[in-house]
């Protein structure tokens, strides 16, 4: 049976939507949002990266994230260091790191719940088409027409 694209797309959509808003519901009893939490990480990840570098982790604009860096900055959660030329680079305090901490477990028990349903092989299988997905996208294949398919537009957007 076919699938109608429309109708795969929307449904990756609202477990997306689903995780998220469960993430962000369980991360405030940690003191965080799932936007600060993904900052944090992706600085953790990547200590001393640029805002334009961080932006582009968390699939944010560079203005979008230096608002929050401000606000990460503020609570006192992560520094900002000059680096080479004008280079500004971000650093997890010690704070930073308890609060990235507490949100991993947090986190691990939100997605052990979304994903729970599915069996260890189907985990794996879906992180595998995941990726496939990803991988043709940034090589442009979401562009192309398969012969006898029609245009795939871009879901929820």
């Amino acid at each position: 049976m076919a699938v109608e694209l429309q109708i795969l797309g929307r449904a990756v959509k609202a477990v997306q939507y689903r995780q998220h808003r469960a993430l962000d519901s369980r991360l405030a009893s940690v003191g965080s949002t799932l936007a600060q939490w993904d900052a944090l990480r992706a600085i953790s990840r990547t200590p001393g990266a640029s805002a334009r570098e961080l932006a582009a982790a968390t699939f944010q604009s560079e203005q979008a994230f230096g608002t929050l860096a401000g606000r990460l900055v503020a609570q006192g959660l992560v520094d900002r260091r000059p680096g080479r030329g004008r280079r500004i680079e971000h650093h997890l305090t010690p704070e930073g790191e308890r609060r990235l901490e507490a949100g991993h477990e947090v986190a691990d028990a939100v997605l052990a719940e979304c994903f729970g349903v599915l069996t260890a092989a189907e985990r794996e299988a879906l992180l595998e088409l995941l990726r496939k997905i990803e991988g043709g996208a940034q090589q442009g294949a979401g562009t192309s027409q398969d012969a006898g398919t029609s245009p795939v537009r871009a879901p929820g957007s």
